[in-house]
């Protein structure tokens, strides 16, 4: 039984049409066809509201429809995949089980067997994997380390010295059950997760890792504000240039990068606020609130004030070129 033989046979049952289904449904003629005829993959159940609709025109038990969607979706990726990924080790499952936290075992192994290729059994494995290799790395020249795992594994000195190289170069997919045992029981002391987050502590053999716990998240986080520039700081203090400067402008400025090597001033955080502030940078269909809107008067005047400024900066500027001229014709002389 499929999605698309139980559409066929209620619509025949109960002597109605598809695009009476459709109507129902909210879809058009053309989509219950290709369901019907098996030329459309039935939608996931979770990303739609139609299963509950047609199962209410249909006349059929709650979730029905759904189901055999999840049933068939299954089946076609199966279909899509020639090779399914080989399950983990049964011993390795085991010892990572046994590592959970008491409270949790129940609940991870239910998921560790109903999950169809092993996601979230993977997943924890390979950290777990992680942290053991990276402890192992900062001792690989330590002889008395390895002696210390190999009495605690029931190892000799020379199996964990040709173990441990095999064991640093493996991933999830080719390391062999030895090998996992070897380094993983006497390592891991043991495990918890946060099924909402999938953030993991994993507990560290105190005997053989200074580092005795480690917390691993998998949780979305805003990135961190970029390091406060020098002239920006500057530009703050300094209550001529700033001091009429809005929060919300004051944390524009803060949010602007710049090329490697290059350090802004105070007077080019200034300018960046005055272009900012200036209607002239804006087109008039944009919507720009950081922008203090001025009528034409004031506008002009500003421009004139800055070319002043720049005038008598030029002016400053050659007036002590031409005194240098002076001082050293009047030393030659």
């Amino acid at each position: 039984m499929n999605v698309g033989l139980l559409i066929k046979r209620r619509l025949e049952e109960l002597k109605l049409e598809q695009k009476d289904l459709a109507t129902a449904a909210g879809v058009t003629d053309s989509y219950i066809s290709q369901l019907v005829a098996r030329k459309k993959l039935p939608p996931m159940p979770d990303r739609t509201d139609i299963y509950v609709k047609m199962e209410k025109f249909l006349r059929l038990p709650s979730a029905k429809l759904s189901a055999l969607a999840t049933h068939e979706r299954t089946e076609e990726l199966k279909k899509k995949l020639p090779i399914s990924p080989a399950p983990l080790y049964q011993e390795v499952r085991e010892l990572v089980l046994r590592k959970c936290a008491v409270a949790k075992q129940k609940e991870i192994r239910a998921i560790f067997e109903k999950q169809p290729f092993g996601e979230f059994e993977r997943l924890v494995t390979q950290k777990l994997l992680d942290v053991a290799k990276k402890a192992a790395q900062q001792e690989l020249e330590s002889e008395e380390w390895l002696k210390l795992v190999g009495q605690l594994s029931g190892r000799s000195y020379q199996e964990m010295r040709v173990s441990i190289l095999e064991f640093l170069e493996a991933d999830i997919f080719n390391i062999s059950a030895e090998y996992c045992l070897s380094f993983l029981d006497p390592l891991i002391d043991s495990w918890d997760v946060d099924l909402n987050n999938f953030g993991m502590e994993i507990v560290l053999d105190r005997r053989l890792s200074s580092t005795h716990i480690k917390r691993l998240e998998f949780v979305e986080r805003e990135a961190d504000a970029p390091p406060e520039e020098p002239g920006l700081k500057e530009f703050l203090r300094s209550s001529s240039m700033s001091g009429d400067a809005t929060e919300v402008e004051i944390d524009f400025l803060k949010k602007l990068t710049f090329l490697k090597g290059s350090r802004p001033t105070a007077l080019y955080y200034y300018r960046e606020l005055q272009n900012l502030r200036d209607p002239l940078n804006f087109r008039e269909t944009s919507v720009a609130p950081l922008h203090k809107h001025r009528d034409a008067g004031s506008i002009e005047k500003q421009m004139q004030v800055h070319s002043r400024r720049g005038a008598v900066n030029r002016w400053s500027e050659n007036t002590g070129k031409q005194s240098a001229k002076e001082r050293k014709s009047k030393v030659g002389c």
